[in-house]
């Protein structure tokens, strides 16, 4: 099976890193998946969006990304947020009282922890 190298990284942390066979993104050109030895990229991801990694042992890893970019080489994807949680880290309740806020980015941002926590919005 083909795999890649892959780093989830934001300001504060290394959220996770390891080897993988697929990734999804949303940049502001839409929504990406790669596979391994895919064409070398940069691309600016969207406020409020979701990262999905599925492993080389067939695991998902999922995290909300709040903006930043998303570089790729034929070995390597590096996703380098300004802010992310994965999805097992987030606090449901918040993120739920967060959706009513007058801040559109807020609200953006709630969105996406629910969904990379397998929520619905």
């Amino acid at each position: 099976m083909a795999e890649m190298s892959v780093e989830l990284v934001a300001v504060e942390r290394r959220l996770w890193s390891g080897q993988a066979s697929f990734v999804v993104a949303q940049t502001t050109e839409g929504e990406i998946g790669i596979l391994p030895s895919h064409e070398p990229m940069l691309g600016q991801m969207v406020e409020g969006g979701v990262v999905k990694v599925t492993t080389t042992a067939g695991d998902t890893v999922t995290a909300a990304v709040h903006g930043g970019f998303l570089s790729v080489t034929a070995e390597r994807v590096s996703v380098l947020a300004e802010s992310a949680e994965l999805g097992e880290e987030v606090d449901v309740e918040a993120a739920r009282a967060a959706l009513t806020d007058d801040d559109e980015v807020e609200r953006e941002r709630a969105t996406a922890k629910l969904r990379a926590a397998g929520q619905s919005v």
